[in-house]
This record gives structure tokens, sequence and C-alpha cells, in this order.
């Protein structure tokens, strides 16, 4: 579909499920040929990272573990620049190799929040992988290791990203109507 319906807005279409898969496999086979030796701790920020996540895992071929956390930043379709943990980190992540998956890292508040969270229980070293990247509206600075898109300041759903809880169900990724 060229042209979707979520809620009150119109979406085009913007990345194809094809482009989606075949960068996720790419990205996956770099994190794989730098890690595969530290058995990582993938932590999957939810809700938006969650098919993203499951993806990128399914690439992996080598031995690694794969938790959750729930942080957010969003309203409907602009961040509100204040972080809320929601869902804490149960796992012992100490002295072990971290790799954050994230669906979008925008502004950069949520990560920045996210690592320092991390930091506080003594990981041997943490990565961030996101599937987009807004390096225009990036506020604070944030390494970011591993990523498969760098995009425009447009507002996105599909492929696990929502608008107002809705979108997350279609398959490619698509950018607002104005």
């Amino acid at each position: 579909m060229e042209i979707v319906q979520v809620l009150d807005k119109k979406f085009s279409l913007y990345i194809s499920k094809e482009q989606i898969r075949e960068r996720v496999k790419e990205v996956a086979a770099e994190i794989e040929k730098d890690l595969k030796d530290k058995n990582p701790l993938f932590l999957v920020i939810l809700n938006g990272s969650f098919v993203f996540g499951a993806d990128l895992l399914r690439e992996m071929n080598f031995p690694c573990e794969i938790t959750f956390i729930r942080m957010s930043s969003y309203e409907g379709t602009s961040t509100t620049g204040e972080v809320k943990q929601v869902i804490g980190l149960r796992e012992s992540i100490e002295g072990r190799t971290v790799v954050v998956v994230e669906d979008i890292i925008d502004t950069g508040y949520t990560m920045k929040e996210m690592l320092r969270i991390l930091n506080e229980k003594n990981p041997e070293s943490i990565y961030v992988t996101s599937l987009f990247v807004k390096p225009e509206n990036l506020k604070v600075d944030v390494k970011i290791d591993y990523r498969c898109f760098d995009i425009d300041n447009d507002f996105i759903v599909g492929y696990g990203l929502d608008y107002d809880h809705y979108g997350r169900n279609l398959p490619d990724i698509y950018k607002v109507v104005e």
C-alpha cells in the first residue's frame, strides 16, 4: 500500500519491508562479527523495538540472551523530553556485554538516560543499536554503535512504531503526510 490511514492521519510508504529486512541482516552480521564471543544480553526497549528486536535476534548465530525494558518519552507524534521508566531491568548485567536495541533515536534524551541507568549496574560494555536515527534532531551526544537507517525528521509508523498505539502491525515504514 502506498498510502495508509492511522487514526486521523495519512501516511505514505517510506521504507519497504524488503529494505528493512536486508538492512537488519547487514547490521546483525556486523554485531555478530564484533560480539560473537561475548555472550551479549540484548536489551530491547519496549514497545516500539519488539519487532526489530525479534528480527535482529533471529539473525544471530551465536550464544546470546534477550530481555526487555520499557521507557517512554513520546506522546502522540512528538517527544515530551521527559523520560519515564515504566518497567525496570530485572536481570543482573554486572560484568556483561549489553546491546541496547532501540527503534528510533530522535533527540537522544531517552537513550542518554537509559545508558546512565545501565552504567550504574556495572556492565562490562554497552553497545547501542537503533533501527532509525534522526541525526538532525539529536540534542545530546550519544554513541550509536549500530544503526540501520538515518532518516529525516518525519514522523513514522509501522514495523513496531506507532501513532497513539496504532500502526505497529504495518510491515513497512510509512511517514506522515502533512
